[in-house]
């Protein structure tokens, strides 16, 4: 533990090397732990600031997450990773200049900053991009996006950089720079396309009636009625394909909603057809085959196939 002559020796000297007197110095530091305090008290400003935000947006609803809400954690987040920077660097300059002249240090860091935004172009590129993204709210946390030839839902987001996390959970840094073309899969609303292949020597006219009931009743149900909304409908015949007549049906849904709805409604057209007895067409690399005859010969084929 240091003793009070120790510290007094250590004050001494570092008075001795700014060439000041040791109450200079003492009161040098004790102004540089007052910046601090007040750097991590307007930190903590800006924290809540965002989490105000945050609270504003919020409908109560935590299983969805509405455009404002993604707009707001948004800007929430932009709100603590810019105030955090700016900050930290008001607070070191400050400490700075309780020892040496910061004039002359800004003027060197103008002309340091100008030779290293030479080599920076792609930097300010990537904050002047992410600007635009926030300003004209291309995308925010939670929405499910394509760009910069990746996918995934939006996990963080700062001036520079974009994060996005797939389906098998990696995640990419994507430079916000390098987004040139946006698709957000996941903005105001969705439409789930669900298409089914039957037969050909299937009843159509019946497999689309036994459709449209489905999807009436799919729409009736309480617990997906709210992911729904506007019109849905059983399109008709789309393809004439190699393996089998393709029938489609869209759905519009809540935005983000798209994925378990199809899923959903298949589930039950597989099940409600099963039960009308209307056969699904099986692609050929898919079909079973079929099994061979019980006496070990391959039917058409006397000895074996």
């Amino acid at each position: 533990m240091l003793q009070p002559a120790a510290v007094r020796d250590v004050f001494t000297n570092i008075a001795e090397f700014f060439g000041t007197s040791r109450g200079a110095v003492v009161h040098r530091i004790i102004v540089v732990v007052l910046i601090w305090l007040a750097a991590w008290a307007a930190y903590q400003l800006v924290r809540r600031i965002a989490r105000r935000i945050i609270a504003a947006v919020d409908d109560g609803d935590d299983t969805t997450m509405t455009q404002a809400e993604r707009r707001g954690h948004t800007v929430a987040q932009i709100v603590r990773s810019v105030g955090r920077v700016v900050i930290l660097l008001i607070a070191g300059l400050v400490t700075v200049g309780q020892f040496l002249p910061i004039g002359p240090l800004l003027a060197a860091g103008g002309i340091l900053g100008l030779a290293v935004s030479f080599g920076a172009q792609s930097l300010v590129k990537d904050l002047i991009a992410g600007f635009f993204i926030l300003f004209e709210n291309q995308f925010g946390i939670g929405d499910v996006i394509e760009a910069a030839g990746k996918s995934g839902t939006v996990e963080r987001m700062t001036m520079r950089v974009t994060m996005l996390r797939d389906l098998g959970g990696v995640l990419h840094v994507v430079p916000n720079g390098q987004i040139t073309t946006v698709s957000n899969l996941t903005r105001s609303w969705s439409r789930a396309v669900v298409e089914v292949s039957v037969g050909y020597g299937t009843d159509l006219d019946h497999a689309l009636t036994v459709l449209r009931d489905e999807l009436a009743s799919f729409q009736k149900d309480p617990v997906w009625s709210s992911r729904l909304e506007g019109v849905s409908e059983v399109l008709g015949v789309e393809q004439l394909a190699d393996h089998g007549v393709v029938i489609r049906t869209i759905l519009r849904t809540a935005a983000g909603a798209q994925w378990e709805v199809a899923r959903e409604f298949r589930r039950r057209i597989k099940n409600r057809f099963d039960a009308e007895k209307v056969g699904l067409q099986w692609p050929e690399r898919l079909a079973p085959r079929r099994p061979m005859p019980a006496s070990g010969t391959a039917a058409g084929f006397p000895g074996g196939a």
